[in-house]
């Protein structure tokens, strides 16, 4: 399978989308194109953590009031770049589209389910935490939401997340809600939002649908117009609403 050339684009111009108000206790921050989209080395903190600074002194608050309460809070994904997320894009793509068959647009919308297309992931940020709690006893995936209900092995776990996690202002990010739109429900997935809110505001910003169309990785080329313009308002906007 051919790739397409690869165009890095440095010059960005905006995209056109109204901004929520933003709450004040959030400051706003200069970030860059590629620091947006994962391209851009970090700095990240604690081993195996992988946050930013504010992000992982905010976990590991949490994780310690956790512990207290009888959890063990297990990082199962933080940080990834772009590159990382474009492994995982591309297995699936190459799976879906060659082992099983599937006419690469329905590949696409299968892998929006759960995983986003590479350089518009929030764990590009270092702000978001994919989470179990490692006390429980648990077999095969961890990240099913259905362990993360009534009788699943994470049920207790999610309760307290419920009545804590924002205590540390860590916010689930893809909500339960019947009426949201994109991701599936992920009961796992928390964002730290005096950091993560400001940087979605940056990267509403920049044009995002441009950016997407002069990427290399399989699957790329079928990006429209219409398709991109959709999942920015689905799967990257239509999100816990304290996040934006």
């Amino acid at each position: 399978m051919n790739r397409r050339s690869f165009i890095k684009k440095t010059s960005i111009s905006s995209l056109a989308c109204t901004l929520p108000t933003i709450m004040p206790m959030f400051q706003d921050k200069e970030y860059s194109t590629l620091e947006l989209m994962g391209k851009e080395k970090i700095q990240l903190f604690g081993q195996g953590i992988n946050l930013r600074e504010a992000a992982f002194e905010a976990f590991t608050k949490m994780k310690r009031a956790a512990f207290t309460a009888g959890f063990d809070i297990k990082m199962v994904s933080s940080y990834r770049d772009f590159y990382r997320q474009e492994g995982i894009w591309e297995r699936k793509y190459l799976r879906y589209t060659e082992d099983d068959g599937m006419q690469p647009m329905d590949a696409i919308d299968k892998i929006i389910e759960y995983s986003t297309i590479p350089g518009t992931s929030r764990h590009h940020w270092g702000t978001d935490i994919d989470i179990i709690d490692g006390n429980a006893k648990n077999t095969g995936d961890v990240l099913v939401p259905e362990k993360f209900e009534a009788g699943g092995p994470f049920e207790d776990f999610k309760l307290w997340l419920d009545e804590n996690s924002e205590k540390y202002d860590f916010h689930l990010v893809y909500t339960d809600e019947p009426k949201r739109r994109g991701f599936k429900y992920e009961p796992w997935h928390y964002s730290y939002a005096p950091i993560s809110i400001s940087m979605l505001k940056a990267f509403r910003k920049v044009n995002i649908m441009k950016l997407l169309q002069t990427e290399e990785f399989y699957g790329a080329e079928h990006f429209t117009t219409g398709f991109l313009r959709t999942y920015i308002q689905n799967n990257i906007l239509d999100i816990n609403r304290n996040l934006l």
